[in-house]
């Protein structure tokens, strides 16, 4: 949870805009000058890159201890790996719920895991582990392949386990509360980028705290991503929250103005106090779960989401988004999160210059070092469509290093926030170390511009357009405390 600020210290050319908040950054000495956050994304490019399937796993082994698997041996691993995605409203093409289903999809299942395409995880596992990972073992894959090719029998009915029970309309859990859109979103179908401000009031019946919201989109392979804010009303200071503008496109020019006719400001036309970054999305995003007194955020009677940043790639069609935030109460915050990142827009230097040039394959390097102790909770690295590897790590004082997070293939269409089983603590002194491999070749499938062409990570809207480039690790912390290591962030 951040340090409130008045709306006014976070608009771009108020000085505020152009460094990160001490709460957040006061454990970094800064590598490069600092900025405050803004996260961008990137387009979901229709293309699927597959490896030859003579990497297929060797499945003798899996034949003399199970040489007939069947649905009662698969669904395990089905409803761990498979079924949160692949259910009724969630992004997977087909559902995964039942034999049917499975027996239905067999050989799609056994190409996609057998070309280790699925399920997405894009970090190695072998670098570093995270809560929830869905890597499936070698047995995993072998068991499926022979299932497959044995017809994918169904098995003794009476053993095969149910299946998971989700609450339609949430990754999460039913939420307590559901903030939906006053008006759908129309986004037009003229083939460019849109970005958005949209207000949601809340109007509660009562101060209260929220441990996270959840951002749902109709349009999942349009919204690219969304920056919410929350804004909370000093009593007194505001009759009103539901009229004025629910939304407008964001032309990133007079935010006092625009804040005005959305009736954001108080009514004496002063700046409310703004908690940023509360409601967060990317494609594969869902919010993380922490522990009950860790994290959250307090929620005036009278408040509203405020989405700065709602960005929607290019459609060829007309379309509406008629999306909805999903809040979940919890406990007041006894230890509020931090939260900053390295690289663009954010407290240290990136090294060389952003620049990718046309052809080439090139490495860049950003580092930054804490002033204090921190327990990190979670990590998210970022990159556009061009990104090929990322590799993250710290370096204690007395040379050894500790491994945070490393992505092999980078795979823009998900971008998880990686929670640790235990807060990970890194001592003053440390340096983190963030390294980025670009592909700005005709190879790269990803690779927007034919033939490629110079990319920089743009100023200003421009760093948002999905064939602008970035380069940024974001995390989230506590100020170190005795025993933070021990403590378990599944629970």
């Amino acid at each position: 949870m951040f340090r409130s600020k008045t709306l006014k210290q976070w608009l771009p050319g108020s000085g505020y805009a152009q460094q990160v908040p001490q709460s957040v950054v006061g454990p970094l000495r800064s590598m490069g000058a600092a900025m405050g956050r803004i996260m961008y994304a990137f387009v979901l490019f229709p293309v699927l890159v597959f490896t030859s399937c003579s990497t297929e796993t060797p499945s003798s082994a899996i034949a003399v201890s199970n040489p007939n698997p069947t649905y009662v041996d698969i669904a395990p691993v089905i409803y761990k790996n498979c079924t949160p995605c692949h259910r009724a409203g969630e992004s997977g093409p087909f559902e995964l719920m039942s034999y049917a289903d499975a027996k239905r999809n067999a050989n799609k299942i056994k190409f996609v895991t057998q070309t280790r395409y699925m399920p997405p995880w894009p970090a190695d596992p072998g670098y570093s582990h995270f809560l929830g990972e869905r890597v499936l073992t070698e047995d995993e894959i072998a068991l499926i392949k022979l299932w497959a090719e044995h017809g994918a029998p169904e098995g003794d009915l009476a053993r095969i386990p149910a299946p998971p029970v989700f609450y339609a309309g949430s990754s999460l859990r039913k939420p307590d509360t559901v903030i939906r859109f006053k008006e759908a979103i129309p986004i037009k179908g003229n083939g460019t980028d849109h970005f958005y401000v949209v207000k949601l009031p809340l109007e509660l019946s009562k101060d209260t705290f929220v441990s996270y919201f959840e951002f749902v989109s109709a349009q999942r392979k349009l919204a690219h991503h969304v920056n919410g804010h929350l804004v909370n009303y000093t009593p007194g200071k505001k009759k009103e929250t539901r009229s004025g503008l629910t939304y407008a496109l964001d032309e990133f020019r007079d935010y006092k103005t625009l804040y005005g006719q959305m009736n954001i400001l108080n009514d004496d036309a002063s700046f409310p106090t703004l908690t940023p970054n509360t409601v967060y999305y990317l494609p594969g995003f869902t919010p993380p779960v922490y522990p009950q007194g860790i994290g959250g955020y307090k929620v005036n009677r009278q408040s509203v989401i405020l989405l700065q940043n709602m960005h929607y790639g290019p459609s060829r069609e007309d379309v509406l988004d008629s999306a909805y935030i999903n809040v979940f109460y919890g406990p007041k915050p006894k230890r509020p999160i931090y939260e900053t990142q390295l690289g663009t827009f954010g407290v240290s230097k990136i090294e060389p210059e952003l620049i990718l040039h046309p052809d080439k394959i090139e490495t860049f390097h950003t580092k930054a070092t804490l002033n204090n102790d921190i327990s990190v909770l979670s990590v998210n690295p970022h990159m556009h469509l061009l990104g090929k590897s990322f590799l993250a790590f710290a370096i204690q004082r007395n040379g050894d290093t500790i491994p945070l997070i490393k992505i092999n293939n980078w795979d823009f269409r998900w971008q998880y926030y990686y929670t640790y089983q235990h807060p990970v603590k890194l001592s003053a002194g440390t340096t983190i170390h963030v390294y980025g491999t670009f592909d700005n070749t005709a190879g790269n499938p990803n690779n927007p511009n034919r033939p490629p062409k110079l990319v920089t990570q743009g100023e200003g809207v421009k760093s948002m357009q999905t064939t602008e480039e970035m380069f940024q690790f974001i995390f989230t912390y506590l100020p170190y405390q005795q025993g933070d290591e021990t403590l378990d962030l599944s629970k």
